[in-house]
């Protein structure tokens, strides 16, 4: 993907771990509008495309996992004190 080869490029020497990917990422999407977001995503070719919805689709599926075994956990503990 030319938008990751660039800032890589940009950084290469930057780069420590991934915080710093993070401020990078975060930096972009801060700068960047609507439709310049949906160019990124329609410069992608068919196999950048399905690794990006691929881990877009896991990371929100993780998050849900994540708070709903957070909501069991709490209720869980808040049942406790009904005893």
């Amino acid at each position: 993907m030319r938008l990751v080869d660039e800032l890589f490029e940009l950084y290469r020497d930057q780069l420590s771990d991934e915080e710093d990917l993070d401020i990078i990422a975060f930096s972009v999407l801060e700068h960047c509008n609507h439709k310049q977001l949906l160019g990124i995503v329609e410069e992608m070719n068919k196999e950048e495309l399905a690794y990006f919805i691929r881990l877009f689709l896991l990371e929100m599926l993780k998050e849900k996992l994540d708070n709903s075994d957070k909501q069991r956990e709490e209720l869980s503990s808040s049942a406790k004190y009904l005893h």
